[in-house]
């Protein structure tokens, strides 16, 4: 129950600043060039707190999905006088800019949070930047029955380019349960394959099973402890575990617990040799110890001001490119639709950050920022993209629609919104186990 609640208060305080930020820009573009702002609220419905300022009244609204800023004069039922301070009296430059003004922000706070982010110093693996050269395959993993073998180096994922294992998570990502071609080299030849990857996680994480090359190293022994005894240093890198090869920590962690009181041998590297040692983890309740302190293989990055604001530039325009992608792959399948998060997912992940802390509640909310932002710029009624869209194609033809054409349009546009509403509300309840068993045919 507690839980439930910080979930909420989170997910209402993200949502608030997103959608303040967001109607911010409009309400500001639109008082600076001398249009009359009626009402700012944050929230739809019933007000519940309202104060006037200036001709304008600000509320906190009941529902807080959304928010709206409502102009004088800005749907074509409006009462107009042609005053100049009313919406449609302005020429198209002026609403072009307070339409893009609310996406704009949000995009402008994503770049502002993940900078603050960068600037304290972030963790970051070492491969991150190296290219896709395949350290290990996960048994029975799409990769392994597909013929991608440790040493392939993966160049490309769909029409995608991978240079980086950065950039091949971003692109098998978002692709789980689609299949998709994946090119690689092996012996300086390249080869196609097609990957169908698994989705990993409740938010359905595509993966193939392919590792980097590298390794966890020993950072701590304990005195007299089992890997002490066997002849374990600090500063071993462990290669592998009774033959298995290991990549992170995280999986040596797991093996050694699996083995209390069982002899295993690890495969270590000591600056240019590698020995294999003979160790039995010592047993602690139910699970295996051997005494060891694990490194995985991350580097610090802390730029500097300037360095976190052209950082956090890259990143964004990283992830906008991802988006991009995802929406695109919806058309054209290759993007499973059940991947869209809703309002339920956005406060349960709301609650997780959060409870990590201040920083990684900011990255969180600098993804959704981003993407509430360009979501905005879509070309469908409703949204501020459509309205931008409608008035570029008046102008290519050099006349206004009709009100009962805008209000057809509107509709349209209101339709597709409440069957993308449908959708994410549909994958957020199934990512419950409760609600899974609910459904025909699920598990």
């Amino acid at each position: 129950m507690l839980n439930t609640l910080n979930s909420l208060l989170a997910f209402v305080f993200v949502l608030g600043v997103l959608v303040f930020v967001h109607e911010l820009g409009h309400y500001l573009v639109a008082r600076w060039l001398g249009v009359r702002v009626i009402t700012f609220s944050i929230g739809f419905g019933p007000k519940l707190l309202k104060f006037s300022r200036g001709g304008t009244e600000y509320a906190i609204s009941a529902f807080p999905l959304g928010g709206y800023v409502k102009m004088a004069g800005e749907n074509p039922d409006d009462p107009q006088t042609g005053a100049p301070d009313e919406f449609l009296s302005r020429s198209k430059w002026d609403r072009f800019r307070i339409l893009l003004a609310g996406p704009v922000m949000n995009i402008v706070l994503a770049v502002t949070l993940m900078t603050v982010v960068l600037a304290q110093g972030a963790q970051v693996p070492v491969f991150q930047d190296d290219p896709v050269d395949v350290g290990m395959v996960t048994k029975g993993s799409p990769a392994e029955r597909s013929g991608i073998r440790a040493g392939d180096r993966i160049i490309k994922v769909g029409s995608s380019n991978v240079a980086t294992w950065e950039q091949f998570y971003l692109a098998i990502g978002g692709r789980a349960d689609r299949e998709v071609p994946v090119a690689f080299l092996r012996e300086g030849r390249e080869s196609v394959v097609t990957v169908t990857p698994e989705a990993q996680t409740k938010m359905r994480i595509g993966d193939i099973g392919v590792l980097p090359n590298v390794h966890p190293r020993i950072a701590s022994v304990e005195p007299n402890g089992p890997a002490d005894k066997a002849g374990v240093k600090s500063g071993d890198l462990v290669l592998a575990l009774n033959g298995e090869t290991i990549v992170f920590s995280a999986q040596l962690s797991a093996a050694i617990k699996k083995r209390p009181e069982q002899a295993i041998t690890l495969r270590v590297q000591r600056g240019n040799d590698q020995m294999e040692i003979a160790a039995t983890p010592r047993r602690q309740g139910t699970l295996g110890v051997l005494g060891v302190g694990l490194q995985d293989p991350f580097k610090l990055v802390k730029p500097g001001p300037l360095g976190a604001v052209k950082l956090s530039i890259e990143r964004n325009v990283q992830f906008a490119g991802l988006i991009v992608q995802t929406l695109g792959g919806l058309f054209t399948r290759e993007t499973s639709p059940r991947q869209l998060m809703g309002p339920v997912a956005i406060a349960q992940l709301s609650g997780d950050y959060a409870a990590a802390g201040v920083l990684a509640l900011f990255t969180f909310m600098a993804s959704l920022s981003l993407n509430l932002g360009l979501l905005n710029l879509l070309p469908i009624p409703v949204l501020d993209g459509g309205h931008i869209f409608i008035m570029a194609v008046e102008g290519v033809v050099r006349r206004d629609f009709s009100v009962k054409m805008k209000e057809r349009l509107l509709l349209a546009g209101f339709f597709v919104l409440m069957m993308l509403m449908v959708t994410v509300v549909y994958n957020d309840l199934t990512r419950f186990t409760w609600f899974e068993r609910l459904i025909p045919g699920g598990k």
